[in-house]
């Protein structure tokens, strides 16, 4: 079998992948593929169908500065028109010619005798000199081991993976989480199945959401770059002014009483208003917003239960308190493998160690982009870079930064470079330090920044705009620069 050569391959064909592709062509990158397993490009758009399935960040924040769109239905843009957002930007672009679909990465490891990048895929082997980790957090679905699960015999299925063959009308159902999907689907779904069991490990605080549908006067108005410039603008520094409250304790009080407020407004039993409010600071867990969630708990076939699911009797779910219903399907709202990502079990450095066995159980990189040990490696998306703004803005200031990469690598006649380890421990340590400070590592509650060692490895403690300041610039300064290797051809 051949192997395909490029100068770069891209994983995953999702907002970071297709973003990528954009950029590496606009910067005058041609020789590249992007390697895609599913069937289609849009990745966690793609495999999120779950009623209800929106957007929780503006949509014209939610969106490439590159591809700006006046056309968004809703502030809040619900999953197929983001979708075909998405598909469109990779057409209009001219990305879906660089997009090799069904083709999954089992095993990506650096030759360093070459100087390249060796993949082992389900279509054959390629090399590439630098290799895009875009496959993105919000991927593969957690789902909890759950005792006499397999005896159960009706549907099972994660929110990210729905079933649309399991008609859900009439039948008992226990959902399973109460994060961000299920904070979307249970309004949804409630109405038409005849009960609804919430188990609700962890409270979540939900704020109110200033959604409505956009009217043509306003879309027209937005066709006016500028308008859609200074309003996109204004809609970030909103989301900026809520994490400047989740990193200063201090506005705590204001925060909570939001959180509140919209829990009493819609819930008037006592003993529920107190099941679902958190005892945590807001934003130690991830901040949801939704107008229709809490009233969705108060309808008369729904109950909460606070408590996680402990195991499956035939067709009787049970909860760690004990307390149990009798369901004809299962729906698991339990997120992600956020922090355990995948990727870092198939990526392998030129040793043989993994980015896994590097991590262990705590992912490190310099600014979340490049990690020690791995040249030519750049994660999209990495660890230490969530925040309360759009992914989108992420994504495009850490492509400022590869582009700006891979410029050097032509430029110097260098054949790789790896971020420096001591310049990679400095930051990670400062990171470490600014957190204990923000609502995002304060005690109380249990949330996906955390990893298996009881260190918050997802959460940026600082402003955005301090973000992409430093992504704003490369320094080689901070890499190993490797130029031994000049004469090597592909």
């Amino acid at each position: 079998m051949t192997t395909s050569e490029y100068e770069v391959v891209v994983v995953g064909a999702g907002a970071a992948g297709i973003g990528a592709a954009v950029r590496l062509r606009e910067h005058g990158f041609e020789d590249f593929v992007v390697l895609e397993k599913a069937a289609s490009v849009g990745g966690t758009w793609r495999d999120n169908t779950y009623p209800g399935c929106a957007c929780d960040v503006p949509s014209r924040l939610y969106s490439y500065t590159f591809a700006p769109n006046s056309e968004w239905s809703r502030v809040f843009a619900r999953q197929p028109e983001i979708l075909a957002y998405l598909t469109d930007t990779a057409s209009r672009f001219g990305i879906m010619g660089r997009v090799r679909l069904g083709v999954e990465v089992q095993q990506a490891r650096w030759d360093a005798s070459a100087a390249r990048w060796r993949l082992t895929t389900t279509s054959g082997d390629f090399t590439a000199r630098v290799l895009i980790a875009a496959a993105g957090p919000w991927h593969t679905p957690h789902v909890p081991e759950i005792p006499g699960i397999d005896g159960f015999d009706g549907p099972v299925f994660h929110s990210s993976r729905w079933d649309h063959d399991a008609d859900l009308t009439g039948k008992r159902v226990a959902v399973i989480g109460s994060g961000a999907s299920a904070v979307q689907f249970v309004p949804a779904i409630a109405p038409k199945v005849a009960e609804l069991t919430l188990f609700q490990r962890t409270p979540q605080w939900v704020l109110p959401k200033p959604d409505h549908h956009v009217p043509e006067v306003e879309r027209r108005l937005l066709r006016n770059p500028h308008a859609l410039a200074l309003l996109r603008g204004g809609e970030y520094r909103s989301l900026e002014t809520l994490g400047f409250a989740f990193r200063h304790p201090r506005l705590q009080p204001a925060l909570r009483a939001i959180g509140v407020a919209n829990i009493n407004a819609a819930i008037r039993d006592r003993t529920l208003r107190r099941m679902v409010t958190p005892a945590y600071p807001v934003g130690c867990t991830r901040p949801l917003i939704s107008n229709n969630y809490y009233p969705a708990l108060t309808r008369p076939n729904v109950r909460v239960r606070a408590s996680g699911l402990a195991e499956v009797r035939g067709n009787t779910v049970v909860g760690a308190d004990g307390s149990t219903a009798a369901v004809d399907a299962i729906v698991f709202g339990t997120g992600f493998r956020i922090l355990d990502m995948p990727v870092a079990e198939r990526v392998y450095d030129a040793a043989g160690a993994s980015l896994s066995d590097h991590w262990r159980g705590s992912p490190q990189a310099y600014l979340g982009t490049t990690v020690a040990g791995f040249p030519n490696l750049f994660l999209l998306l990495g660890p230490s870079l969530g925040t309360v703004t759009s992914a989108f803005v992420i994504i495009e200031a850490q492509l400022a930064y590869v582009m700006a990469a891979l410029r050097h690598l032509r430029t110097s006649g260098a054949v790789s470079l790896q971020v420096r380890q001591q310049v990679q421990d400095a930051f990670n340590a400062r990171v470490q330090a600014a957190l204990p400070k923000t609502a995002y590592s304060a005690g109380g509650c249990r949330s996906y920044y955390i990893d298996a060692n009881g260190r918050n490895s997802f959460s940026w403690p600082w402003s955005t705009k301090r973000l992409t300041t430093l992504l704003d610039r490369f320094d080689p300064d901070d890499y190993l620069v490797n130029k031994a290797l000049a004469s090597v051809q592909r």
